[in-house]
């Protein structure tokens, strides 16, 4: 039986996007060979790297490589990244996943446009069966109440729960463990993400767009930090969660995705050369160790 393959577009871009982009490529590559499937990473010129190449930092290569993927891999929440992206691929929500220090996660999910709502739940309520069971409802508009009903009902065994947003921001502040999956609207995603990510620097965030067809995309919650660009210091975890979220909801690979966060949050834990590759080092030498308790124990935080 022939493996499954998947393409993934790299826009490594600049300042230390090269950087963490190869150590997601390290993890994303051994974790595929673990669980028997082959990962092709096709490192697409993009933004300043483009255009010192090709005179546009979105060339017709580029944006035929990106298309044609199956998800694709960007470096940091740069603005240009996802104007030059969305009006190219089918995206239908955001989602933002917060990592804690206790090895629990939390995933917020929110429509990027009207007719998305349906889509939306769907995806979370597939996701919450994968986790911890649990979808919380914020401030969702009485108009979608419906449509949440009617897909909850097709997941039995779920709890769903609905909270105002004042509510919800309390719980996100002083509770934020509590949730798995948190479904709002668009205008509060990005608010909630950072409300829940804000209390410790030991939080990890990271982001996607879902795709209806097509490729997602996906990326660290940091920027370029072109002043640390070169000298292997940025910190890789944002970008490793960033490959972990794109592997099983981008690639559908979710037991791989489970592995690649245990393995960093077991690797954040042990000493470690303060290095960006020193770090990958150590998340790749966990993640046969994460393997059993991703693939047979995922509720257990490791």
């Amino acid at each position: 039986m022939s493996q499954k393959r998947y393409t993934v577009a790299c826009l490594t871009g600049h300042g230390i996007g090269p950087e963490v982009m190869a150590q997601a490529c390290r993890i994303v590559d051994a974790a595929s060979r673990l669980h028997g499937f082959v990962v092709d990473a096709q490192h697409v010129p993009f933004a300043a790297n483009a255009l010192m190449r090709f005179g546009h930092p979105f060339p017709p290569s580029s944006r035929r490589a990106v298309l044609e993927a199956d998800a694709v891999l960007v470096p940091s929440r740069a603005p240009e990244i996802l104007e030059a992206l969305e009006s190219e691929l089918d995206l239908c929500a955001s989602v933002d996943r917060v990592r804690f220090p206790e090895g629990s996660e939390l995933s917020l999910l929110a429509p990027l446009r009207e007719d998305a709502w349906r889509w939306t739940f769907e995806r979370a309520f597939a996701l919450a069966r994968e986790s911890r069971a649990r979808v919380t409802l914020a401030a969702v508009d009485a108009r979608w109440e419906v449509a949440a009903a009617e897909v909850a009902a097709h997941h039995d065994g779920l709890e769903v729960e609905r909270l105002a947003l004042g509510d919800a921001v309390h719980q996100l502040v002083f509770a934020p463990g509590r949730f798995d999956v948190l479904v709002g609207p668009p205008e509060h995603a990005r608010a909630n993400a950072e409300i829940a990510a804000c209390l410790s620097r030991d939080r990890v965030v990271a982001w996607g767009r879902l795709a209806g067809e097509g490729p997602g995309v996906f990326g660290p919650a940091h920027g370029t930090a072109a002043d640390i660009a070169g000298q292997d210091v940025a910190d890789p975890k944002s970008m490793l969660l960033a490959a972990a979220l794109m592997l099983g909801e981008g690639l559908g690979e979710r037991a791989a995705a489970r592995t690649v966060s245990s393995a960093v949050a077991r690797a954040a834990r042990r000493e470690w050369s303060p290095s960006t590759s020193g770090f990958g080092d150590v998340v790749l030498s966990q993640l046969p160790l994460a393997l059993a308790n991703s693939e047979f124990y995922p509720q257990v935080a490791v």
